[in-house]
Order: structure tokens, then sequence, then C-alpha cells
């Protein structure tokens, strides 16, 4: 990738962070790969795609670096399970064996395992050693006859941020566009003026959480074209333009693709979240508004009702269990502001949250829901996060899972909120259960234990 492309990248007109000089995505410097690189970003960004090789090339130590670490769950192939490599060693660079190698990886993988699709990852060392992975790409994709696509993120380029960019400018520079949808079942009961087709952005179906809100969707006459990438396959992703409205999931990162869909095919877009009931209700209203159907509007407004109802019933008994209780979030992006209005719809006091990731958007979100004296950490180191802990009283501490240790030490109720949790806490269901894992968490015997001196003081 060219320089003048990945400054391209960093200036996303649709994100007013970039705009800030010592914020979002300004240039790379020295040590900011730190935190995870381009690679990092583009791998974690396609790796949901579930019926597609994803195949790194490069030394082996690249494959595990975000391989299937963000606990995306898949309804159907697995192949996205399997870590795909090229395995390049000295000899390799020494006698630029890199092409090669990479050629008979695809051949090997399409004739062994029969893909949607191949994804290469370019990475560090070939980057550097000029290895022309789209000229590979093409002599592949004639002789194994299914795509193969370069995905050109080689981590030096930048941030983890600048790989989740590239890989959804691939997506709609090289996989979009190619394919119509398929015609809607003819025995489905809704007439065809009440069928729409809507793309969803950065939705990572962590846990499985998707699953609780695509039946609602189902019942509107709502159909997900494509996800990128919870769930999603490769086919899906190649209708995604001829999608009515997107709706971008919390996920600024992938902002660059609505806008790109938006300018290249005239589709509407917004940015929403699934965490907690009032936010649940907000993104349906906006989705079916930017629709434009007065009947679906009239169906969208009486299943909110519904469900709302029926989430207040099963809210009832823990809202007295959790009411007054006082927590620190400590993560970051959308979740920074949709978890803290998913919180206060349980009655608990979110007394900081963290916004190491999050854009001014997302902070002028986070006062208009805590106020604007809204204590926001940008840092969080373990002294900072228990200095706030003590100094609020906080009863637990929300986070992911790398500062689970720090309240563990300190004795305190951790509960995970990022990519490794086990539980799906998106829609209305999903909010009971939240609800249910922290009053588990909260009301543990082991916190009392844990508090009480040792039986030989």
């Amino acid at each position: 990738m060219k320089g003048n492309e990945i400054l391209a990248l960093l200036d996303e007109p649709a994100c007013e962070h970039n705009h800030k000089q010592k914020s979002g995505c300004s240039a790379p410097k020295p040590g900011a790969t730190a935190g995870g690189c381009a690679f990092d970003g583009a791998q974690i960004t396609l790796l949901p795609l579930a019926d597609v090789a994803h195949l790194v090339h490069g030394p082996i130590g690249c494959t595990g670096s975000s391989w299937d670490n963000r606990g995306s769950r898949s309804s159907g192939p697995t192949l996205n399970r399997l870590g795909f490599t090229t395995d390049l060693n000295e000899q390799d660079v020494i006698m630029g064996r890199g092409e090669r190698r990479l050629f008979h990886a695809v051949r090997h993988i399409v004739s062994h395992y029969k893909p949607a699709a191949v994804f290469i990852y370019n990475t560090c060392v070939p980057a550097m050693e000029g290895d022309d992975i789209e000229a590979v790409c093409r002599a592949a994709e004639v002789a194994v006859g299914v795509p193969v696509i370069a995905i050109d993120a080689a981590g030096f380029y930048g941030s983890k941020n600048l790989g989740n960019r590239i890989a959804g400018e691939v997506m709609v520079k090289k996989v979009i566009g190619q394919r119509d949808p398929a015609p809607w079942p003819e025995d489905y009961p809704l007439a065809v003026e009440h069928r729409h087709n809507i793309g969803l952005i950065g939705e990572f179906n962590i846990a499985g959480e998707f699953w609780n809100v695509l039946p609602l969707l189902d019942e509107l006459g709502i159909r997900v074209l494509g996800n990128l990438s919870g769930d999603g396959r490769f086919a899906e992703i190649q209708t995604m333009h001829h999608a009515e409205v997107n709706m971008v999931v919390c996920s600024r990162a992938l902002i660059n693709v609505a806008r790109m869909l938006e300018q290249r095919y005239h589709i509407p877009w917004f940015e929403g979240s699934f965490y907690g009931v009032r936010a649940m209700s907000e993104a349906l209203r906006a989705l079916v508004t930017l629709i434009g159907d007065e009947d679906l509007i009239q169906r969208t407004e009486a299943m909110i009702a519904r469900e709302e109802a029926v989430a207040e019933q099963a809210l009832a008994p823990y809202r007295e269990r959790l009411r007054g209780r006082k927590v620190l979030l400590y993560t970051g992006g959308v979740k920074s502001w949709s978890v803290v209005s998913a919180l206060q719809d349980l009655g608990m006091t979110v007394v900081a949250t963290g916004t190491r990731k999050s854009t001014e958007e997302d902070k002028q979100r986070i006062r208009e829901l805590m106020g604007e004296d809204a204590l926001m950490l940008d840092e969080g180191n373990a002294r900072t996060l228990l200095d706030v802990v003590y100094r609020y009283g906080a009863d637990i501490m929300i986070a992911g899972g790398r500062n689970m240790y720090t309240a563990y030490k300190a004795r305190l109720p951790f509960l995970d909120i990022n990519q490794e949790r086990e539980h799906a806490f998106a829609g209305y269901r999903g909010i009971v259960t939240l609800a249910e894992q922290l009053c588990l968490t909260l009301e543990s015997p082991v916190w009392q234990q844990s508090h009480q001196s040792a039986p030989w003081h």
C-alpha cells in the first residue's frame, strides 16, 4: 500500500475525530502499534466471515496475533476457526520464495477446504521484502476458480484502527457490488411493498448476541443482506449495495464503509447501539424512519411496546438488587456510552467511563447521559482505575479481560464487557442477561469471604 493511500485512510471525512491533531487517526508514530498493529485490526475486522479462508502471508507468529480472539459465533460454517499461514522463514526471505509459497498455499487451501473465497493478509516481512501479493492473487484466482483477495495491511503501516479501515475499504472496492441478492421466499407472510433490505456494519455477533436482535427484524420484514462481519458469508457481503439503509453498530473504525456506500450507491446510514432497552428501541426507530414505510413504522412501535413490557417485567426483580450500585466502566469506542445507557436502565450509577478509543461524538453522548461533569478516563493503568474505585466507592468494575486481575487483586467484583465475554448482552433479551450476570457477580459469597481476616489472624 502506498503512502498516499494510507494518508487518505487516516483522513476520514465522516469521522470528526480525525481532524483533531492529538487524537483519532493521526499519522503513525514510532511505538504507535504497541496496542495492536494494522494487520491486527484488519484480521479482527474480517475474521468473523465464516466461510472464507483467512491466509496470513508471513511468519507463523503473526497468525496467532489476533486469531479467534473476538468471540464471534457462526450459525453455519466454521472455516474461519482454522488458522492458515505461509509460515515464512529466513530461507524463504533470502531465496525470494515468498510469492511461490503463497501461490501454492492458496491452491492447497482451495483443494482441501473449498472456501467461498480466500483472503490473504500481508504482514511486515513480505511487505518489506516486496512480495507482489496482488499479482499472486490474480494468478491464483485464475488457477483455483474462487475469489482471492489481498488485504494489504502490514503491521508497520499504522495502528489497529487503520487496519480496520483498510479491511473495510477492500470490502467496498473488491467485494460489495459483485452479486445480486437472492429473491424473497414465495411463502413470506408480508406483501412485497413491506419487505425491506438493510446492511449492518461493525456488528461482530460477540457471544451470539446479534441472534437476540435478528428475530425482531425478521418479524418486521427486514432482511439483513449482509453483516460486516459477525456470522457473515462472503456471498452476502457481495450484495450489500442493494441495502436501503446501513446501520453502523458500535464500530467507528468502519465508518468509512458507510460513507463510501453512501457515495457510491446513495445508501443512507446512521450509527446505533443494541445495548440497553432505550438504545435498542432508538435503533429500531431510527432504522425504520430512514426506510420511510409508514406501515413498518406502526408495526415497529407496536413491537417495541410489546418487547419493552416483557423486558420491564423480567428486569423488575434485578432492579431491586442493583439499584444504587456504583460502577466503574472502563471500555472504549461506542461501548463507552452505549453500556452506560444500559446500566442506567438497570438503576445503577456509573461513576466513570473509559474513552480511550472514543470520538468527540461519543464523549458528547456520555455527557448527555452522565452530565457535563462526567468523569472520563483516557488512560486506565491499574493505579488510576483503583484510585477511582476507592474515591467514588465503586461496587464493581466492568471492563475488558486485561483489567480482570487488577480488580481481583483489589478484591473487587469484575464483569467482562469486551469481545472475550461468553454472554450475549445485546437486545431486549441481552439486557436481562446483563442484569443476571451483574447480580451473580456482585452477590457472590467470595467477596464477603475475601474481606475477612485470615483464620490464623
